[in-house]
C-alpha cells in the first residue's frame, strides 16, 4: 500500500514538474527585419565599454547580474529567466538583435527606450554586453 501510494506521487511530482518546465519556456523572439540587419554605429573600444558598464550597472544589473548570467537580485522574481549575455547563442545574434531586445523589450524585459534616449549610449551598452563574452 504504501509503495503505491509513493509511486503515485513521484508520478504526480513528475507530471508538475514537465508542466511548469513547458509553462516556463521563453517563447522565442521575433525581431523585425529592420533590426536584423542593424549595425552599430559605434566602434567597440575601452572606453564605449566602460560607459556601457555604468549604464548596465544603473539598468540591467539587477535583473540581469554583474556579469550577465541571469543572476541578479530581481530575477528569482520574474516569471521569465533573463538569460545568460555570455552564450554563443546570444553572443551570436546581430547588433539589431540586441538592440531590439535591449531597448524595445517584451513581457517582462520592459521597454528602455524612455529611459535610455541616447542613441550611443544605447550601442555603448551593446558594446558592453558583447564585452561578457566567456
Amino acid at each position: 500500500m504504501k509503495i503505491k501510494i509513493i509511486g503515485f506521487n513521484i508520478i504526480a511530482i513528475g507530471i508538475a514538474i514537465i508542466i511548469m518546465s513547458a509553462t516556463l519556456q521563453q517563447k522565442p523572439w521575433v525581431i523585425p527585419e529592420k533590426y536584423k540587419s542593424m549595425k552599430s554605429t559605434v566602434k567597440t573600444s575601452a572606453a564605449s565599454i566602460a560607459a556601457g558598464k555604468v549604464l548596465w550597472e544603473k539598468h540591467c544589473k539587477s535583473c540581469h547580474g554583474s556579469l550577465g548570467k541571469g543572476d541578479g537580485v530581481k530575477a528569482k522574481t520574474l516569471k521569465t529567466t533573463c538569460g545568460d549575455m555570455s552564450t554563443a547563442k546570444i553572443q551570436s545574434e546581430s547588433d539589431g538583435e540586441l538592440y531590439y531586445q535591449s531597448f524595445v523589450g517584451r513581457d517582462e524585459m520592459t521597454n528602455f527606450e524612455k529611459k535610455i534616449p541616447d542613441n550611443t549610449d544605447r550601442w555603448n551598452l551593446i558594446n558592453f554586453i558583447r564585452s561578457l563574452k566567456k
